[in-house]
């Protein structure tokens, strides 16, 4: 994984090493649309019949941005290997204040099938333009530019003016393993402005629950980013609900 020009930094970049899930998002044709159980973003949500769709602070049915059943999903140290977790964002998004985790650990045959009341109001200003296919792959990253956690530094230098040395090919396999950019479950996160974090002595702990990147059918403002985090302790107990959310762009 590690490129051999780095070898001389081997030893440092292990102790950095995290596995992560990155997503492979297809967008769909108009008329297409995946089943209720199917790992997404956009579309419509599993719910079980007696449960209220999720709304905002002003009563309108949120949207949801994404969905991840755990069934078709590569199992990952600490997150959940079975159940479906939903992340519902209200029409509203812009202020990151409104907005809601579901997880589902038992899954029910009786579930809602009609959204009628969805209607194309409530997606006017989404940032994901149509519903996706999602696909995961385990992969190790030893790094983020954007992720507070990542501090290394490369013979007396930061990671920018190291690769500053760097030849364009050298540069493109760095940011193979030291990026994290790009739709994820767990690694590293990427942030266009700072790490929110790194100025929140409470936050620190917190991992990667969520990572919706810019994409060819999805844009946060100018080319930004949308993080979810969870504590570890909620994460492991399952209080997903304790989830926040985070954007930033250009």
């Amino acid at each position: 994984m590690i490129p051999e020009f780095l070898n001389e930094f081997k030893t440092q970049l292990e102790k950095y090493k995290l596995e992560t899930i990155k997503i492979s998002a297809t967008p769909l044709e108009n008329e297409e649309s995946l089943q209720i159980f199917e790992s997404k973003f956009l579309g419509k949500p599993y719910l079980p019949k007696d449960m209220e769709y999720p709304k905002d602070k002003e009563n309108k049915p949120m949207v949801l941005w994404a969905q991840i059943n755990f069934a078709d999903f590569p199992v990952l140290e600490g997150y959940p290997n079975q159940g479906i977790l939903q992340f519902f964002v209200s029409p509203e998004w812009f202020d990151m204040d409104d907005y809601k985790v579901v997880f589902h650990d038992n899954i029910s045959e009786e579930f809602k099938t009609d959204f009628s009341f969805l209607t194309e109001e409530a997606y006017e200003e989404s940032p994901i333009y149509r519903e996706h296919k999602l696909d995961f792959s385990k992969e190790i990253e030893y790094g983020s530019s954007a992720d507070f956690r990542f501090d290394m530094n490369f013979n007396n230098q930061d990671f920018w003016n190291f690769q500053e040395t760097l030849t364009d090919n050298e540069k493109e396999e760095v940011n193979g393993i030291i990026d994290g950019t790009g739709h994820k479950i767990g690694g590293y996160a990427y942030f266009t402005q700072a790490d929110v974090r790194d100025y929140n002595q409470n936050l620190k702990q917190d991992l990667l629950l969520l990572q919706i990147d810019t994409d060819d059918e999805i844009m946060f403002g100018d080319s930004g980013v949308a993080n979810f985090f969870i504590n570890p302790e909620d994460l492991k107990n399952k209080k997903f609900e304790k989830a926040w959310f985070n954007w930033d762009c250009c």
